[in-house]
């Protein structure tokens, strides 16, 4: 029997609550695919293991998670008590420790949910954003003086390297070409004169090696409008860490919710455990009221399995999703309706067995 080995960190708020529904899908999965085993190893890291620590995670949590095979992430933030900046250290740590240099946020209108765009229907979006994850603007560079003085300062270099740039637009023309073979990518060239110059350069550099790939570009708040006016036009996006980061939540909403949208932080190459997560975060203002949407988190946790070489069980678990979305009889407050978290969860697992 085949055994994936999986570190559940559910972390904070909304969170726990989506990921109990997802071990609940893994061991539903595991006992249908009898060849296939899921194994998980939770971790109460996040709030409430600050509450006892006075950290969020211990500090060898690095090593502790190198032996798994992939890593979930429920959502971390604990607002009212950790600063967010401190909360996010560990998730920007395995990103960049573990070289999963690439961030996979598809853009989907799935069949059942309603766009807040005008006149677009189930399909009419579907972008697949690729976020540069290990470096750009999100790296630990910098530092602030004079703090608590009226002249205090603070100072954040990003950085951006040839390979960095190069293997993730690589990345993107590889996957365009299994989708509509179409790359986009986000600079802002005219401002950036150093950084975004290098990404327009790297790009001009690498697009003849993929001569059937239709190859353009935008400045991200160009992009960014036409994410809201014309989405049909975008099939695989490429951007750095914090164009990503923007367009992947843009992308969340005008396809209906954040509530069914999922993520990944792939490391290609294998070399260290790769993490899912939905692109939710933790939404204390409805914590512990049972109404989060776990659509997101078990769709992150399909990419997972995919990931893991199941394609089958991701297929099918991807299948039993929309069938409940199309059915729209058992669907959380985002998406219009009035059931519990672990209904919806009940619901695609009821559908996972029929």
């Amino acid at each position: 029997m085949k055994t994936h080995d999986i570190a559940i960190y559910a972390g904070d708020g909304i969170g726990i609550e989506v990921t109990d529904e997802v071990l609940k899908v893994l061991a539903a999965l595991s006992e249908l695919c009898g060849d296939v085993r899921y194994e998980t190893t939770e971790f109460d890291w996040g709030g409430r293991y600050f509450a006892g620590a006075g950290k969020v995670v211990p500090d060898d949590y690095l090593d502790v998670l190198r032996k798994f095979d992939a890593v979930f992430l429920g959502a971390v933030g604990d607002p009212a008590n950790i600063p967010d900046h401190v909360t996010l250290v560990p998730l920007i740590e395995m990103r960049q420790r573990f070289d999963q240099y690439v961030c996979l946020r598809p853009s989907r209108l799935l069949p059942g949910v309603k766009s807040p765009l005008a006149d677009v229907e189930a399909g009419g979006i579907d972008i697949m954003v690729v976020r540069e994850n290990s470096e750009g603007e999100y790296l630990n560079n910098g530092g602030a003086f004079k703090v608590g003085q009226p002249g205090e300062t603070a100072l954040q270099t990003s950085v951006h390297t040839r390979s960095g740039i190069e293997r993730i637009l690589r990345y993107g023309f590889d996957l365009a070409g299994k989708r509509r073979k179409h790359l986009t990518m986000a600079t802002k060239s005219n401002a950036f004169k150093f950084s975004m110059v290098l990404w327009d350069k790297v790009l001009a550099e690498i697009a003849p090696d993929y001569p059937d790939i239709t190859v353009d570009k935008f400045h991200i708040d160009a992009l960014a409008m036409n994410f809201v006016r014309c989405p049909q036009n975008y099939d695989v996006v490429v951007g750095s860490n914090l164009f990503g980061d923007i367009l992947s939540d843009l992308g969340a909403a005008i396809v209906g919710s954040l509530g069914v949208t999922p993520s990944c932080n792939i490391n290609p190459e294998r070399t260290a455990p790769s993490l899912f997560e939905p692109v939710h975060g933790s939404a204390p203002d409805i914590a512990g009221q049972g109404i989060a949407n776990p659509i997101a988190a078990i769709m992150s946790a399909g990419m997972m399995i995919d990931f893991l070489g199941e394609s089958a069980a991701a297929q099918r678990l991807e299948a039993c999703v929309i069938d409940n979305l199309s059915a729209g009889e058992v669907r959380t407050p985002d998406l219009g309706g009035t059931s519990k978290t672990s209904e919806v969860a009940d619901d695609i697992i009821a559908r996972l067995r029929a």
